[in-house]
């Protein structure tokens, strides 16, 4: 075929491929595979041709597009935890920071209720739980409980019961929230009478040390679920210039980046609950570093790194 007719004959295509206009990537993936073949023909009958030089400039560009969106797929989970999470945490910060005046509200309703009404605790737990706790703590090992079953197994179980549970309490939130912040509200209050069973006892900073080795990811994590079913059940309140509808799309996709943000604090949740916290009696040190640590986590990632990404984004648009 002569050069001129060959041009001729596909001039209109490539020109098409040149302006970029498909998005579809099966049409994308079929314009790359001919732009190959014209390639390779322009190459076996016209080598010094300026036309074999523009094809090759053409697949290149495609190429390269295919090679930068496959980078970018990889790049997407760690973007989501480095940005998307901290940055959907400060925009319903407000709703997040309710989540935990709730918690600490019920924690003191059901510490104090317990205080006042030695028959509260069986009321929540239950006779057989509260004697088996009450037998623990008088042998000699008040958490005793955190030391049943294989170490594994108890992580494995804890982490999908936790993330189940996260969930639940999320999906609970559609309507305006209110059965997610009535879901936290008993968590809250059951975590205050079992404080108060072993304060009760004298062993109040025994609990926090072994107890909140993996109490206080777990409990951030659950408050923050509950506080995501808020945002998706407030969302469509307010819709500002939006359909109600758009805002509630957005306010689900919101509330189902923190849920999902927050399953790796639950797994080490879990990790701590399964393998850790059955060695509540270790050393102070380390006991208090695991605290420290989890606690410096909680308020850098959630708090601090959040602000630090929005005053950043603020000076770029500025």
């Amino acid at each position: 075929m002569r050069e001129g007719l060959f041009i001729k004959k596909n001039k209109a295509r490539w020109e098409k491929i040149g302006a970029g206009l498909s998005t579809d990537a099966d049409e994308i993936a079929k314009d790359f595979v001919q732009l190959v073949d014209d390639l390779s023909y322009a190459k076996t009958y016209y080598p010094t041709s300026r036309v074999t030089k523009y094809i090759n400039g053409l697949a290149s560009k495609i190429y390269l597009g295919i090679y930068q969106n496959r980078k970018e797929e990889s790049n997407r989970l760690l973007r989501f935890w480095k940005y998307d999470v901290p940055l959907t945490v400060y925009k319903h910060g407000r709703i997040i920071l309710f989540s935990f005046f709730v918690f600490f509200l019920f924690y003191t309703v059901g510490f104090f209720t317990a205080k006042h009404d030695p028959t509260f605790v069986r009321d929540v737990f239950g006779n057989d739980y509260v004697d088996k706790t009450e037998h623990n703590i008088a042998s000699g090992n008040p958490f005793g409980i955190y030391q049943q079953g294989d170490s594994f197994f108890m992580w494995i179980a804890i982490m999908i019961n936790n993330i189940i549970v996260s969930f639940k309490y999320f999906g609970e939130g559609l309507l305006l929230g209110i059965f997610s912040l009535k879901a936290l509200a008993q968590e809250s209050m059951r975590v205050g009478v079992f404080n108060y069973m072993f304060f009760d006892k004298g062993m109040g900073a025994k609990f926090v040390l072994a107890v909140m080795i993996h109490g206080l990811l777990e409990l951030t994590a659950i408050v923050m679920s509950c506080g995501a079913g808020a945002v998706m059940g407030t969302s469509y309140l307010f819709p500002g210039t939006r359909s109600r509808l758009d805002a509630f799309k957005e306010g689900v996709k919101d509330g189902v980046k923190i849920v999902i943000g927050l399953v790796p604090v639950l797994m080490l949740a879990a990790f701590y609950e399964g393998f850790v916290t059955r060695y509540y009696t270790m050393p102070l040190l380390p006991n208090l570093l695991i605290l420290a640590s989890s606690a410096a986590f909680i308020i850098f990632y959630f708090v601090v790194y959040p602000i630090l990404l929005k005053r950043k984004e603020r000076s770029v648009h500025a």
